[in-house]
């Protein structure tokens, strides 16, 4: 009697083991299947100008900018959309290799090696305009980049007020010794003040000028036939230091056409130029933040601006006319 009763447990067991398998076997049978996940096809190399950050699946539309002219000397095997920024062998200096150019043949200012910077009036040097990112003040047109300063307009002569801008390389073009060439076409009136200089990206030393400041070009719209070259060391303000001199041009000025201005910077010299011609060299210099040839012995970059007033070119007066352009042929770094 005893072992019929185990029996019929393990029957009655066995019943229920089945019929818990025969419900789980039905109910999959009658669950929908997922989709297959759609294959988005792109390009998916982050690198690339057409890049899809939704595909799934590489395409090979992958375009990249650059120079497409193999006859150039900065040609890219590896372009398939030109930048317009190919150069001749014969544009390039004797003894240096390009490494980076902008020759503004697109239509707008390219933001992977150009920065806006947007100050207020008086931020520095007690000038007079606001930098802004504005297109009436900078852009990009028939293959030059203009940086415009302006009047406000309607215009208060009791609280004058005028725009401009101001554009660097800070973190996307940074280098340490080469040759700079910027041609260029500056603006002129009293009271303008264009520049092509350049900065430390990281100020390793200290606040300026500590950690240096090299000055390409700088022109007072009063008298432009004239340019400087310059260099800003040593001691924290006002015991500042500064060295550098002018150049004036033979004839003409530098408002009615345009002109080559470069800089050759080397571990222990640096050199000036206009028009290929040299017109100074450095080689001595102090920073109270570390020994020779510090403070330029860095990273730098560079910066275009077009200023208003301030304490060395003074103010516009009724004789300057607005808006007045820095017209930007090409950027160019050797090294």
């Amino acid at each position: 009697m005893e072992a019929s009763l185990n029996l019929n447990r393990t029957n009655l067991v066995f019943i229920l083991l089945l019929a818990i398998m025969v419900l789980i076997s039905c109910k999959a049978s009658t669950t929908t299947p997922e989709p297959e996940a759609e294959v988005v096809y792109g390009c998916m190399d982050y690198n690339s100008i057409s890049y899809d950050s939704t595909a799934t699946e590489d395409d090979g539309s992958c375009q990249y900018l650059g120079c497409t002219d193999s006859t150039s000397a900065n040609f890219d095997p590896l372009a398939n959309v030109d930048n317009g920024n190919c150069l001749d062998p014969s544009d390039i200096p004797a003894g240096w290799t390009l490494m980076w150019n902008d020759e503004f043949n697109g239509d707008s200012i390219d933001t992977g090696k150009w920065n806006h910077e947007e100050w207020w009036p008086g931020y520095v040097n007690n000038e007079l305009q606001s930098y802004t990112k504005n297109p009436e003040n900078s852009g990009v047109a028939n293959g030059h980049l203009y940086l415009s300063a302006r009047k406000e307009n309607p215009f208060d002569p009791n609280n004058p007020a005028y725009n401009s801008a101001r554009m660097n390389t800070a973190r996307k073009v940074d280098w340490k010794y080469g040759r700079v060439e910027v041609r260029a076409k500056l603006p002129r009136g009293q009271g303008l003040w264009p520049a092509i200089w350049m900065m430390p990206t990281y100020s390793v030393y200290g606040g300026w000028p500590v950690s240096g400041e090299i000055d390409i070009m700088e022109l007072l719209g009063h008298d432009n036939s004239r340019t400087y070259g310059t260099i800003h060391y040593g001691n924290h303000y006002p015991d500042k230091r500064s060295s550098g001199t002018s150049y004036v041009l033979p004839s003409g000025n530098f408002s009615d056409s345009f002109h080559t201005f470069a800089f050759e910077w080397e571990e222990h010299e640096m050199r000036w130029y206009v028009d290929d011609v040299l017109f100074q060299t450095l080689s001595s210099w102090f920073t109270i933040g570390g020994d020779y040839p510090a403070p330029f012995d860095q990273e730098f970059h560079l910066i275009l601006n077009v200023a208003v007033g301030g304490e060395w070119p003074g103010n516009p007066d009724d004789t300057t006319l607005f808006p007045q352009t820095m017209l930007v042929d090409y950027v160019r770094l050797f090294q």
